[in-house]
């Protein structure tokens, strides 16, 4: 069952565009609803890719997240290099 879906012009011309590259490159014609059930394997395979893109980005933090990130810190009286901070994280 076909089902149909809106997409802008520009989305639109870039699907037509890569349609006709792999017509050129691979000597295949596909249909746009081929390309498309293609790119939406493609997209689940990475789908937390795909999510994440849709977050909003957390960076750079706000004066107001860096005060509350340092009232959450303190100090254990134990000095920390990289070579401990190593062999903790990797045994």
């Amino acid at each position: 069952m076909a089902t149909a879906v809106k997409v802008d012009e520009d989305a639109k011309s870039r699907l037509e565009e890569l349609q006709a590259e792999i017509r050129l490159k691979a000597g295949k014609t596909v249909t746009q609803q081929e390309l498309l059930s293609r790119l939406i394997d493609d997209a689940y395979e990475s789908r937390a890719e795909v999510v994440d893109s849709f977050r909003e980005s957390a960076v750079p933090l706000t004066d107001d997240e860096k005060e509350a990130m340092q009232r959450g810190r303190f100090s254990s009286g134990t000095e920390t290099d990289e070579e401990d901070i190593d062999d903790i994280l990797y045994g």
